[in-house]
């Protein structure tokens, strides 16, 4: 059963508009289901937020750590 992957490029969104956009697309998913995010940064603080809600709820996994782009898994479980 191939996983179904949603992509959300952040590198051309206003900064203030990301993390709003992230959890809107992030509710939406199913479980099982992947965010791909696309960022010009790394996510850190993404990923301590998602700590702090979602613990136990969702697996982060880096595809790419820079240097120019950061690539996130983000499942849903």
């Amino acid at each position: 059963m191939e996983v179904q992957v949603t992509t959300l490029d952040l590198r051309a969104m206003p900064p203030f508009e990301r993390h709003e956009k992230i959890f809107q697309m992030w509710d939406d998913l199913k479980s099982g289901e992947v965010l791909k995010i696309i960022n010009d940064h790394d996510p850190k603080p993404l990923h301590y937020q998602f700590e702090a809600e979602y613990t136990g709820k969702y697996h982060w996994e880096y595809q790419q750590q820079g240097p120019k782009d950061w690539i996130v898994n983000l499942q849903k479980l």
